[in-house]
Formats: structure tokens, C-alpha cells, sequence
């Protein structure tokens, strides 16, 4: 690709590319560049250093995400929050190392419309700015390790020690429900909703208090 014609979408789209063919680990500026034909600090008129790249990656990453539809009226902003949680995750599930690459990531202006709608919403749903942000952070953690989890526990190996019967009754308990997961995406799923949920309620719970003091 000739220098003059690059853009910063080229880099990024090079990026993603790269990333689903040799994880977060392989991706490097350098390697970036021998892909895209160019030298190394061609780069840099695009994208300061890594990290830019990789938000610009996450946002790219997480495309559908930012066409968030408003609340509508009459709509619970509780159930229209878990929808959102539920995109998220599936969206990093979907993609290699997507969530190492979302986690610690800043909104880059294009994102920033969407980051404005949901505190926007929180708030006129009761919340405080600052409770508003804390709970966007807080279910954007539960979303982001989920996925990481996910991908950590697909790449584990298979087959657990044996013990003797009776050792851990619980345990022993789950054997059948553990055994019918395939290890996919929709397996660990449940779970994540799992979590989700009962934040959801923690939050219904927080905004009836407020609601009614």
C-alpha cells in the first residue's frame, strides 16, 4: 500500500485483521508496518504509540455498539442497560483477545455520543454523574472479564484429577451440569447473565431507596 494513500482506517482495519491471526501479544507496530508495506514511524502520523491503536482497535472492535437505539418511552432503563451488557459480550466473545484489547481502553471521540446517551439516561432514570459513571464502569467490568474468562477457560485443557467419592459433595453435585457444556460462548453465557442480573437488581433496588427517600 503506498504511503500516500494510507489512512488511519487502513491502519486499523490492518490491525484487526492482525489481531484475529496472531492475538494481542503479536500485534506490534512493527509487524503492523510489514503488513501494510510501510515503515514503522509512517505509522505514527496515524496513531500515537500502541495504545491509541488499541483504542481505536476496541472501538472497531465494537462497532455495532456504538448505534445505540435511546430509551424509549415507557422502556425500563434497567432491561435497556442489561441489552446493552448482553451486545457487549457477545460482541467480545466473538474476537480474539477483543477484551485485553477493550479493557483499560479510553472512548476516542467517535464513541463519545454513545458514552453521553448512557449517562444520559442513568441520570434522568435517577441515578447521580457520578453514580451514573460508576455504574457504567462497574457493568463494563462485569462484561469485560466475563469475556476474558471465557477465552482463558476455551484455551485451558480438558480432564480434572480424580478423587474419591464423597470428597466434595457440592462439587460432585455440578458433575452433570458442568458435563453438558461444550465450552462455546453460549455456555458461559448463563453465568455472565447470572452476574449481570443480580447487579441489575442491586441497581433497581439502589434507584427504589433513592425513589422513595
Amino acid at each position: 500500500m503506498a504511503r500516500q494513500t494510507l489512512t488511519r482506517d487502513d491502519v486499523v482495519d490492518a490491525a484487526v485483521d492482525l489481531l484475529a491471526e496472531v492475538g494481542l501479544e503479536g500485534l506490534s507496530l512493527r509487524r503492523l508496518a510489514r503488513e501494510l508495506g510501510v515503515s514503522a514511524p509512517t505509522l505514527y502520523w496515524h496513531v500515537a504509540d500502541k495504545r491509541t491503536l488499541l483504542d481505536h482497535v476496541a472501538e472497531r472492535l465494537l462497532a455495532d455498539q456504538w448505534q445505540v437505539t435511546p430509551l424509549a418511552p415507557g422502556e425500563d432503563w434497567a432491561d435497556w442497560l442489561r441489552e446493552r451488557a448482553v451486545r457487549q459480550f457477545r460482541a467480545l466473545v466473538a474476537h480474539r483477545d477483543a477484551a485485553l484489547v477493550v479493557a483499560g481502553n479510553r472512548p476516542t471521540e467517535a464513541s463519545l455520543p454513545v458514552v453521553e446517551l448512557t449517562l444520559g439516561t442513568l441520570v434522568r432514570a435517577g441515578f447521580s454523574p457520578a453514580d451514573a459513571f460508576a455504574t457504567v464502569q462497574a457493568v463494563g467490568n462485569l462484561v469485560i472479564g466475563s469475556a476474558i474468562e471465557y477465552h482463558a477457560e476455551r484455551d485451558r485443557e480438558t480432564g480434572a484429577p480424580a478423587r474419591p467419592p464423597g470428597s466434595y459433595p457440592h462439587l460432585e453435585a455440578l458433575a452433570p451440569v458442568l458435563a453438558a457444556r461444550t465450552g462455546t460462548a453460549a455456555d458461559h453465557e448463563a453465568p455472565f447473565r447470572h452476574g449481570l442480573d443480580l447487579m441489575i437488581a442491586g441497581l433497581r433496588a439502589g434507584a427504589a431507596a433513592r425513589a422513595g427517600g
